[in-house]
């Protein structure tokens, strides 16, 4: 799929409190945030705007209640395909426009505070995440004096293809979890045990904006598979694309083996090209050698073990030498230019 609307995808995804719910409670893994209650989760609405105009649009930002106050919930949703060595700097750029904002609506905490932020960066990339999470691992060494006075920032990473698939399975009617597990589907088939599981998990009156959203951008992750491509009709439920992947699987999964095999006959017609060429410049090799051999036997007599071995296993170059080193050579020694330590038999006799 496009970086441009798997970004769009997992917005969509995580504007559903029952989706960052789950994200936070599975993979932000701290007693405190477990006890908050989730059923407080709203969205807050901003406009999150740096000096230079340039306003943020790729973040979702949440609120949950702790007690008589609420925390924020700063989620990133990162889909660069390089990784970005800075992003705790970006990190605490944007919390900090995130402050602004709420300044000068006045949603400060009690007392005129600042309310607490857990920035998040989920990353989906394929290579694994190596940037800092620290911004004090983007700085040099301080001295004692300056090291205090320098801005922190650290950042939880959630980096979707760092867990293993067992992990993942162990999250069950986790709809974050899901969503990583769908990423990784490989046929046709496993796509419609996924779909049938899920509509089954999520049945209840509460899920019903979550069907809807996760059935959009499955039908888009499908259609924009590299390994193959399902194209699917317009449809906004799960239950309908379960319904969909039932009739059609069987069809999908022909045309899936279909194009297998083919790859597999084009494979295996390269292989056996390749063979066929290495076998040939193999018997090139070998029919060199005998011409070889049958000069040295008229010009010394007949080859000794050690001569015969050098000549089975000479490479192009090797031949080419030696064959250039018997018009000259007054001896067999000087044609192979190695006289001890022969492999096959006894070391050759020295010229006289």
């Amino acid at each position: 799929m496009p970086a441009r609307d798997h970004d769009s995808g997992y917005k969509l995804l995580f504007s559903d409190p029952l989706m960052v719910r789950d994200l936070v409670r599975g993979f932000v893994d701290d007693p405190w945030l477990q006890r908050l209650d989730f059923s407080t989760l709203e969205p807050v609405k901003g406009h999150y705007v740096s000096e230079d105009m340039r306003q943020r649009a790729d973040d979702v930002v949440w609120r949950v209640k702790s007690g008589e106050g609420w925390v924020y919930l700063y989620l990133l949703i990162e889909f660069q395909h390089a990784i970005d060595r800075f992003m705790a700097l970006r990190m605490l750029v944007y919390v900090g426009l995130l402050y602004q904002d709420l300044i000068r609506q006045k949603q400060l905490a009690p007392g005129g505070q600042l309310p607490p932020v857990l920035p998040i960066v989920l990353y989906n990339g394929e290579r694994r995440w190596r940037a800092p999470t620290t911004l004090a691992a983007l700085l040099p060494p301080l001295p004692a004096f300056l090291k205090p006075l320098q801005p922190q920032m650290r950042y939880v990473l959630i980096d979707e293809g760092a867990y293993p698939d067992e992990t993942l399975r162990g999250l069950p009617q986790n709809l974050a979890a899901a969503i990583f597990q769908a990423e990784r589907l490989q046929t046709p088939a496993a796509i419609q045990d996924f779909v049938a599981r899920l509509e089954a998990e999520t049945r209840a009156p509460a899920f019903a904006r979550v069907r809807r959203i996760v059935a959009i951008w499955l039908r888009a992750v499908l259609r924009h598979n590299r390994t193959y491509a399902i194209d699917l009709p317009e449809l906004d439920d799960l239950q309908e694309l379960n319904t969909m992947l039932s009739q059609r699987i069987e069809k999908w999964a022909k045309d899936y083996l279909a194009a297998g095999e083919q790859k597999g006959r084009m494979e295996g017609r390269v292989e056996g090209l390749q063979q066929g060429v290495l076998r040939g410049e193999t018997r090139v090799l070998r029919g060199e050698a005998r011409v070889l051999a049958r000069i040295l036997t008229r010009r010394f007599g007949e080859l000794p073990g050690w001569a015969e071995a050098h000549l089975s296993a000479a490479t192009e170059a090797q031949l080419e030498a030696w064959s250039d080193a018997v018009l000259d050579a007054r001896s067999l020694a000087e044609v192979f230019a190695e006289p001890r330590g022969r492999p096959g038999g006894s070391p050759p006799p020295a010229s006289h």
